[in-house]
């Protein structure tokens, strides 16, 4: 008995042993930019040198504390030590120098960029922090296929593979997003230039109508990832920058959390008094995110920005003006000292639950509006938008006959409500210098705009070598116009309503990885460009209802990779893209415009890009990139009134951009680039009777990182841009029409040599 007592007390000491003196410490590693977990990520114990993987939905559990390696590819090393009497979080960063490693989030599929069946561009923070932040055009330009033309700070227009030429004002038929929150609005028009630059962690530019998850758009989309908080620490951080014309910035964030609660918050002021005359430019910025991780299943974000803007407006100049006096503004904008007033707000949402290891759902809603005052030399605008709508989706990462198969349904529903009046501009009836005066009402909207998308995307491999993708984007959208003028013999009630047919894009790829480190692909997709309630209005103020969406095929095929020590990566891709019922907006006035299906475009491209690291020591560390846009966009038929323009080049756009950069970092702290471009001639006329001159610039930014004590960092930097004085212009008005016979206005000017420089300092709690 004596004996079964001893057995029966060892055995309990054993289970005790186990039970309670074993530590257990839980986790998951997630994208420190969006959050999105990373499966297969090698945890290393440092003492024992033993490892393993996390789990598919990024989870881990192990079991003693100590200090762990975090590694995966395309992501920085993070060493942390664990306790077992937390949650814990593991934020991988971006290591820009492996990119093609990084998994991407555009698709929501966890997939790596190397293994994408598209062109996709990552635009990384290390690119962003090349310039200084106030302008995000540059930042735009040094990527294949992408042009940004910038008139001013808030003028800008920017095409993908020319998509986006031909609206005059702004950019359209481009979709934009802000994590999850649409920047496009109900009529296809989209502005990324207000939000701060400095809250942006990386941009995720899609090429093409390839992405049935965000709307199967002809250009593209352009995904904006937000700064996210950082869990591993607190922290502050100030940048003052100042600069030529003027230009004063403040940047301040706060980073704070606490166990499963993160928040960042980034204000901004800028300003600056333009290159040209009635060119000021104030903005102030407030950007909230927060990330809340209530269980292993289970997490919550929440995105908030607002934006208040007010800038002057010079406009385009003549041929005259802008060789001879490109400081000045156009004669009627500065009289009328036109400007810009606006109020910006987004809101997001966004639930993530994991209902098991292979099936994730996220459902986000999200709100936004904007204000908008207007004065102009013909009219004055006043403007009021909100929007509503909400996106869910549901993921798998699942097996098909044993072979891995990842895959994607969900549907967002977007409605905006857009009340515009104008008014009479008043401006020519008072003193020189007064400025815009608000006359009579002259017009009174009321539009009522909406879209649904539903989308599939599957991706299958089909062998260890080979992946097959299907997509699938069903579209439908409406419009509703109430004209709440006055009716009369002179102002025909404009009232209607528009609906499109519904539209079904799919797409099919194949990649075959070529070796290890390298693959190509092969894409079909079709896409599509809404028209915008503007352009149905007839001159008699009908809407015409037999106008058709611009819609088209892109056929692509290419290859990336890298070298197998990865200090050389690269992209090369060739593309062709036909699009019909092409959308034309023919001037009736100088604030009038109807929309006609005139033609067809034919975009043939090639794109290529090409990065190395000349040096990869702890000590010093030198790359260089460069890329390669070539275009051959043509009207393959239009025929505008009894003009026949076909086999004529596409309006307004660069014949070839180049890019090359070569940048430095060193361990004491000196970091430095330099930045070349050269830009091709454009077409400013459909006729081709004019084109604007081709140009190069040169930018460099040098600075000096220091540690002044345990918790305080400092960075120094300067910044030349337009070394070589080059005179250009930033942004071309194709097929302007002169007014009261004055000369057509096509050029605005690009800024001369200037400086900025200016100090950042981070302190951490």
């Amino acid at each position: 008995m004596c004996f079964i007592k001893k057995v029966f007390l060892v055995f309990y000491l054993v289970i005790i042993s186990n039970v309670f003196g074993q530590s257990k410490i839980i986790g998951k590693i997630i994208d420190a930019d969006n959050n999105t977990p990373l499966n297969n990520v090698t945890i290393i114990d440092k003492n024992t040198q033993k490892s393993l993987l996390s789990n598919r939905d990024g989870s881990f559990q192990l079991n003693k504390v100590g200090t762990y390696i975090f590694k995966k590819e395309g992501y920085n090393e993070h060493v942390v030590t664990l306790k077992d009497d937390q949650y814990h979080l593991i934020q991988l960063r971006l290591n820009p120098s492996q990119l093609n490693e990084v998994i991407i989030n555009s698709y929501h599929i966890p997939k790596k960029l190397k293994n994408a069946t598209a062109s996709i561009e990552i635009i990384s923070s290390k690119d962003i922090q090349l310039d200084n932040n106030t302008n995000v055009t540059s930042v735009l330009n040094r990527t294949p296929g992408v042009f940004m033309q910038s008139g001013a700070l808030n003028t800008n227009r920017i095409t993908i593979r020319g998509i986006g030429s031909r609206n005059l004002f702004g950019t359209s038929k481009i979709r934009a997003y802000f994590k999850d929150i649409p920047l496009t609005n109900g009529s296809g028009e989209t502005n990324i230039e207000d939000f701060e630059l400095g809250a942006i962690s990386r941009f995720e530019i899609t090429k093409g109508a390839v992405s049935s998850i965000y709307g199967a758009g002809l250009g593209g989309t352009i995904n904006l990832i937000p700064e996210n908080n950082n869990f591993s620490q607190d922290q502050t951080h100030s940048e003052f920058t100042f600069g030529s014309f003027g230009l004063l910035k403040n940047l301040t964030s706060l980073n704070i959390s606490s166990k499963k609660n993160g928040y960042k918050v980034i204000y901004s002021n800028t300003n600056s008094d333009g290159y040209r005359e009635n060119n000021q430019y104030k903005r102030q910025t407030l950007t909230v995110n927060s990330n809340h991780f209530i269980n292993e299943k289970n997490d919550f974000s929440v995105l908030a920005s607002y934006v208040n803007l007010k800038a002057f407006i010079p406009s385009s100049l003549n041929e005259d003006s802008y060789l001879n006096n490109p400081t000045s503004a156009a004669f009627t904008w500065n009289s009328a000292k036109g400007f810009e007033d606006s109020q910006r707000g987004v809101l997001g949402l966004s639930w993530n639950h994991q209902l098991n290891s292979k099936i994730s759902q996220t459902i986000s809603i999200f709100t936004s509006f904007r204000n908008g005052y207007e004065p102009r030399p013909f009219n004055i605008l006043s403007e009021k938008t909100l929007a509503i709508g909400a996106r869910s989706r549901l993921k798998g990462n699942t097996e098909f006959f044993k072979n891995p198969f990842r895959w994607i349904i969900g549907g967002e529903l977007f409605k905006d409500t857009y009340k515009h009046k104008t008014f009479e501009n008043l401006y020519q009836d008072f003193p020189e210098g007064i400025g815009s005066v608000k006359g009579n009402n002259l017009s009174n909207f009321k539009e009522k705009r909406s879209y649904y998308n539903l989308f599939l995307e599957t991706n299958y491999d089909i062998s260890i070598s080979t992946t097959i993708s299907f997509g699938m984007n069903l579209n439908q959208t409406s419009y509703n116009l109430k004209d709440r003028f006055e009716v009369t013999q002179n102002n025909p009630d404009q009232s209607g309503s528009f609906k499109f047919k519904s539209i079904l894009s799919p797409k099919f790829g194949v990649l075959q990885k070529l070796t290890k480190n390298n693959s190509a692909f092969i894409s079909l997709s079709h896409g599509f460009s809404p028209i915008s309630l503007q352009e149905t209005l007839l001159p008699n103020g009908q809407i015409n209802n037999n106008l058709k969406p611009e819609t088209g095929w892109n056929f692509e095929i290419g290859t990336r990779g890298s070298s197998s020590n990865n200090l050389l990566q690269y992209s090369v891709s060739a593309y062709r893209l036909n699009i019909i019922n092409l959308l034309v907006a023919r001037r009736t006035s100088e604030d009038q415009f109807i929309g006609i299906n005139a033609g067809e475009t034919q975009h043939d491209g090639l794109e290529a890009s090409l990065n190395y690291s000349l040096v990869s020591k702890a000590s010093l560390q030198i790359n260089a990139s460069t890329n390669f846009t070539l275009n051959n966009y043509k009207f393959k038929t239009f025929i505008d009134n009894n003009n026949n323009y076909s086999g004529n080049d596409l309006t307004g756009v660069p014949s070839e951009v180049f890019n090359a950069v070569i940048d430095f970092d060193s361990q004491i702290g000196i970091y430095g680039n330099i930045n070349f471009q050269h830009v091709g001639q454009m077409p400013i006329t459909d006729s081709n009777s004019l084109y604007s001159k081709s140009y190069n610039l040169t930018n460099c930014k040098i600075g000096l990182r220091r540690n002044l004590n345990k918790n305080l960092k400092m960075n120094l930097f300067v910044g030349l841009n337009n070394i070589f004085d080059t005179r250009y212009a930033s942004q071309i008005l194709i097929n302007a029409s002169g007014f009261g016979g004055s000369a057509p206005r096509y050029y605005y000017p690009g800024n001369p040599v200037n400086y900025y420089t200016g100090i950042n300092l981070n302190y951490t709690f």
